[in-house]
């Protein structure tokens, strides 16, 4: 091993062996968990519905683009843009990441991150057009705007999502980080080349991107099984071959 082919993983939170990534049902638990929440709150009258339909957004954000928690809050609604070869994603084709973790005594890194999923652009095209204006943020250029200052602040996010993890009784492996390994793993599992799934995340070393990977028992048994069938079938066409 030498530096120039392994990556000291500096986050304490990732050598925390409880840390982990959603499963696919505990992510699709937990997203309607958050929209629950909105219907209830808005069902009561409440105007803090708008809050909790913007932290909705941003965790569905975060999922789609594999970002970190001040990554995601840093956003301005500036920094969604078209692609040119998925037209089909419209405006929110891919996402500027401007405050990207930096290294030691360096600026913020930067990089952009392709949209990867036909509902990622549903969300954000209705927090933008339907429920951010009625914030009232003409003029601030946060994606997801206080309601006290320019933008959502970490503190109020963790709160949140713990509330949610809480009620929904999961365990407290699961963070706001646990977003961006489920980002890294689903791709991984839905056979997404590596290295693309490296570049998305903008990871420097690959072996940065496996320490996010967690995938499921299912997932290495169909690869298994999969590998053995090919080896089989394989096998059984070689001894026809030889009886021909």
């Amino acid at each position: 091993m030498h530096e120039w082919n392994t990556a000291t993983h500096v986050q304490d939170n990732e050598s925390d062996p409880k840390k982990r990534a959603f499963t696919k049902a505990e992510l699709h638990a937990f997203f309607g968990h958050c929209y629950d929440e909105v219907a209830r709150i808005r069902a009561f009258g409440r105007k803090g519905w708008l809050p909790a339909f913007r932290d909705a957004t941003m965790f569905k954000t975060a999922y789609a683009f594999g970002l970190r928690r001040n990554e995601t809050r840093m956003l301005d609604a500036a920094d969604f843009g078209t692609n040119p070869h998925a037209p089909e994603f419209g405006q929110f084709g891919y996402c500027q990441v401007r405050f990207g973790k930096a290294k030691k005594g360096s600026p913020p890194k930067r990089r952009g991150v392709l949209t990867m999923w036909d509902w990622t652009a549903d969300v954000l095209d209705e927090w933008f057009t339907e429920v951010r204006p009625l914030l009232g943020a003409d003029g601030n250029p946060a994606a997801w705007p206080s309601e006290r200052g320019l933008r959502i602040g970490c503190q109020r996010l963790n709160s949140r999502f713990v509330a949610y993890r809480r009620t929904l009784d999961l365990d407290e492996g699961l963070d706001f980080h646990s977003l961006r390994r489920s980002y890294v793993t689903h791709l991984i599992e839905d056979g997404w080349d590596p290295r693309f799934v490296q570049e998305q995340v903008g990871h420097e070393h690959a072996s940065t991107t496996s320490i996010y990977t967690c995938v499921s028992s299912d997932f290495r048994t169909r690869t298994l099984r999969r590998r053995l069938d090919a080896t089989v079938a394989a096998a059984l066409e070689s001894r026809k071959g030889e009886h021909a």
